[in-house]
């Protein structure tokens, strides 16, 4: 049941942030102040990627806490940087973003930590 939790988790929130980059993205660069954070907040409701970035991310959250019932903290947080592989691989191939070497070894060094840690 683990595994199962830290997959729908993980995979929440690879959707939930690919979602996110490609709306903000297509929104431009946004005001950081109060009137900011109203137009952010009114661009939820309006993009429809967006509200589904927030719809995975409370998946993503209640997947995280039930783990953290059955399982320790040390496997939860690791297990859960599997989204950063994800990420950096579908930010490349989806979003057509440039990995460069050094985060490419990164991702790699993140998935190796998993890797012992599934042992």
């Amino acid at each position: 049941m683990r595994w199962l939790l830290l997959f729908i988790g993980v995979t929440a929130t690879v959707l939930s942030d690919l979602l996110q980059s490609y709306e903000m993205k297509r929104a431009g660069e946004q005001a950081v102040g109060a009137r900011g954070m109203a137009h952010l907040a009114a661009m939820i409701v309006h993009r429809r990627y967006l509200l589904l970035s927030v719809v995975c991310l409370a998946f993503s959250f209640f997947a995280f806490m039930a783990l953290l019932q059955i399982a320790p903290l040390s496997f939860a947080v690791p297990g859960s940087a599997a989204s950063f592989i994800f990420e950096t691989v579908l930010a490349k191939l989806l979003l057509h973003e440039t990995i460069g070497r050094r985060r490419a070894a990164g991702a790699f060094l993140v998935l190796c930590g998993i890797v012992l840690l599934g042992r």
